[in-house]
């Protein structure tokens, strides 16, 4: 093989796009949270006639990849359920209330992962604890990656990711108004992280 083969192959190798990291590392990488690219969002059926959507505006975590060995990965979220949102003061107000998220009692709810599986080249789920009005139940979430690259702006390594999952809120002790409002609750996180 020529000297020209030779590198033009050792570069593809070198930046061809990892399914999650773009740059070649055997060790885990720490990852922050862009927040102002990041959104925790979930949807409530109403008698069947209508879908609340909501979100959580205020959360952050610990998020450790390891792009060799993906089941190395760890990922810690803290939610402040205070931060929630249905875009309807008196609802949201009702939501807080011990009916529901309680959160002068339980200000917090959290997600620590316990397996990390790679699924395909663009998809994983991260199953995990989480906890929510002290109740704590096995979660898993799937998450599909956007795109593994630095970022043009800022040349810093960003991945972008979307995970669903779906909560059954009567699970956790939250079960006012089921079934009329709905026990099933779908929820999507996306993210943007960046490589510290």
């Amino acid at each position: 093989m020529s000297r020209l083969s030779t590198a033009l192959l050792a570069a593809s190798l070198l930046t061809a796009p990892a399914l999650l990291a773009g740059t070649a590392s055997a060790e885990p990488v720490d990852y922050a949270i862009d927040h102002s690219h990041a959104a925790l969002t979930f949807t409530v059926n109403h008698f069947g006639y209508s879908t609340v959507h909501g979100r959580f505006s205020d959360f952050d975590g610990t998020v450790v990849i390891d792009e060799e060995a993906p089941e190395n990965s760890k990922v810690a979220v803290t939610i402040d359920t205070a931060s929630l949102e249905t875009f309807w003061d008196p609802r949201d107000e009702h939501l807080k209330t011990a009916d529901f998220f309680n959160v002068e009692a339980f200000p917090k709810a959290t997600f620590t992962s316990t397996k990390v599986e790679k699924t395909s080249d663009t998809t994983l789920d991260v199953t995990g604890d989480f906890t929510l009005l002290d109740v704590t139940k096995p979660v898993t979430i799937t998450f599909t990656v956007n795109k593994s690259a630095p970022n043009p702006a800022t040349q810093v390594q960003t991945i972008g990711l979307v995970g669903t999952t779906t909560l059954t809120r009567s699970d956790f002790g939250m079960s006012t108004y089921v079934p009329a409002v709905s026990d099933e609750i779908p929820v999507r996180i996306d993210l943007e992280l960046n490589q510290k």
